[in-house]
């Protein structure tokens, strides 16, 4: 299981989601980018900065709060 920051090309078409979480206030907000074979998290206030990359499997256990797989 791949839970490294990775590059991710800019020129990838992802399609970001903002955390339900996040509010217009500012503060803590991530934006994730589902792919088949991966899913990309970002900070929402720095959407060209770093991005961390894990497997679609990884994701859904820490979405649900299960142990990792």
């Amino acid at each position: 299981m791949n839970r490294a920051a990775r590059p991710v090309s800019r020129s990838a078409a992802l399609h970001w989601f903002k955390s339900s979480y996040s509010s217009d206030q500012g503060g803590d907000c991530v934006e994730v980018a589902a792919h088949p074979s991966a899913v990309h998290i970002r900070d929402s206030k720095v959407t060209d900065g770093p991005v961390l990359t894990v497997e679609p499997a990884a994701w859904s256990a820490f979405v649900h709060g299960s142990a990792a797989v």
